[in-house]
């Protein structure tokens, strides 16, 4: 099959097909069922996070319906649920504080062209490879940063300026102990008491829309004096078509592709998530970033902010039974049936009460269990969950993944270093050990590698190689090297040289199939291939070597 078939049936495996339709049909009314509960319990938190982003609840709502509508059709889950998430109020704050709402409807247009390009280009499998430190470490920082947001709201003052969290909360703090009002803190603790005690009691019953209406009710009938969302304007009222504008696309492509970065990375874990509670069912990655990519390339049209799949609504979607996508797209056809109906009332919910809602949510974001086996594990592991966690706290979330990645990886990089052994002469069964022991007397030592030769470990080991004295020649067994690169291989050719350089034969056997190629394209033992010392196991490399003594 040529290229350009295999890669046109590449894209039309990203759309919605048969297959889709076919298992929409089998419980649709498990489905609806699913969705109208998913629904309840995404109302207030998508209020919750619009007026968290920056650019107010209304915003929260729209992305809620389109982004789930549309992520649901064209998605690679069958059970993931889309929308405004806290982990993206992180990173859109800054960009409102910076570039005003315009700029943020830009950034989350640029976002949706930048996921389908790495949708397209196939890179959706590379987020398996990301450490689970990783994901701990800023999967808690972003419940820390989500909550610190959230404090002039709980304390009924109005947010500052400041761009950092931890100034603002401070600040809030501050200015709440000056003028203290206990009415909007008492409602954020309640309403956090209710879901989160509720969420133990009676865990198949979504209590975050009661204890909101609640809170809500008390507050109105109390005369009480707190902020409250305000009237919303209609639901997919388009902005003014002027926020996309060329002339700063340079200066917002940092942030576009930190939004498009973390709308995959949480979009691909949470799909992996939802695969791990159910049987069966499994999630086509590329698909899953052409899906967001869509969502986020309309939603700013209609005055959303970007999204990405939200792992509490696709868990509450998975245990109340969804079977399809169906599910997901009545949960977003069903949020907005009810804030159409219900546009007044959603206008008196208190903001603290929703502050209420992420306090609950960022308190069940946090695993304690699996940090502390983290932390327990290696000292490495926890470093990286540690300096993930800071950075995503006092940083930002994208450079915080890419710095616990990059270190886990130099941490594994160094694990893997320690694996490679020099041995020489092993006295083992079966490994040809007492010829080995009876060519020392003559001056010809066998030395054994073993595990990988790459540019972290080879440097140790080869080192220790050139220090060989008082031998006629030396016999390199690579049978049992695991992996080589180029680095290795050079390395290896240059330790060779520099025991020739001291009238050392040197001769290799045992070189594995695989590892031919290295070899042969990096230069690397070539003239030990010219002068004939390569050989294919290690006793036809011992009665050469004695060959050329005895010579």
């Amino acid at each position: 099959m040529s290229a350009a078939r295999r890669g046109g049936r590449f894209l039309l495996g990203l759309l919605p097909g048969r297959r889709d339709l076919t298992a929409m049909r089998r419980s649709p009314l498990r489905d609806l069922l699913a969705g109208a509960t998913v629904a309840l319990v995404a109302l207030p938190l998508a209020l919750a996070f619009g007026e968290a982003s920056g650019v107010g609840a209304q915003a929260g709502l729209v992305t809620a319906v389109l982004a789930g509508a549309i992520a649901a059709v064209f998605g690679g889950s069958n059970l993931q649920v889309s929308g405004p998430t806290g982990a993206m109020t992180v990173v859109l704050v800054p960009v409102v504080h910076q570039h005003g709402v315009g700029g943020l409807l830009q950034v989350g247009a640029m976002a949706g062209v930048l996921l389908i390009v790495l949708a397209v280009t196939r890179i959706g499998r590379v987020v398996r490879y990301l450490p689970l430190s990783v994901v701990e470490g800023f999967t808690a920082g972003i419940a820390v940063v989500i909550a610190l947001q959230q404090v002039p709201h709980m304390l009924g003052v109005a947010p500052g300026d400041e761009e950092g969290v931890v100034p603002l909360a401070v600040d809030a703090v501050r200015r709440f102990v000056a003028q203290p009002d206990p009415v909007a803190p008492l409602v954020t603790v309640g309403v956090a008491a209710v879901i989160l005690v509720g969420a133990r009691l009676v865990p198949a019953i979504p209590l975050s829309l009661l204890a909101v209406a609640i809170a809500a009710g008390v507050v109105a009938l109390g005369g009480f004096s707190v902020s409250t969302i305000g009237e919303l304007p209609p639901l997919f009222s388009a902005p003014d078509a002027a926020f996309l504008d060329p002339s700063r696309t340079l200066e917002l492509l940092p942030a576009a592709a930190a939004v498009a970065a973390l709308a995959a990375l949480e979009s691909l874990l949470c799909a992996t998530v939802a695969d791990g509670m159910t049987v069966g069912e499994r999630h086509d990655p590329d698909r899953e970033l052409l899906g967001q990519g869509l969502a986020n390339l309309v939603v700013p049209f209609f005055g959303g902010v970007p999204a990405t799949a939200a792992i509490a609504r696709t868990a509450v979607n998975v245990r109340s039974g969804a079977r399809s996508r169906l599910a997901a797209l009545s949960h977003a056809l069903i949020l907005g049936t009810i804030v159409i109906v219900a546009a007044p009332l959603v206008s008196g919910i208190p903001l603290a009460a929703l502050a209420g809602v992420l306090l609950a949510t960022t308190i069940r974001m946090i695993d304690l269990g699996a940090l502390r086996a983290i932390a327990r594990s290696t000292w490495g592991d926890a470093l990286v969950l540690v300096v993930t966690f800071a950075i995503t706290v006092f940083v930002d979330l994208i450079t915080a993944v890419a710095v616990g990645f990059g270190a886990a990886a130099l941490l594994a990089l160094r694990e893997l270093a320690r694996a490679a052994r020099l041995d020489r002469v092993p006295l083992e069964e079966g490994d040809h050990a007492d010829e080995e022991a009876r060519l020392v007397d003559e001056h010809i030592v066998a030395y054994r590698i073993d595990g990988p030769v790459f540019f972290g470990a080879a440097h140790r080991f080869l080192h220790e190689l050139t220090e060989v004295a008082d031998v006629h020649a030396v016999i390199l067994r690579l049978s049992r090297v695991t992996t080589i690169d180029a680095t290795g291989a050079r390395l290896l050719d240059d330790a060779v040289r520099a025991l020739e350089r001291r009238g050392i034969t040197v001769l290799v056997s045992g070189i594995r199939p695989e590892h031919h190629g290295i070899f042969q394209r990096s230069g690397a033992l070539a003239h030990l291939r010219a002068a004939g010392r390569v050989y294919p196991d290690t006793p036809e490399a011992i009665a050469a070597a004695r060959e050329l003594i005895a010579g």
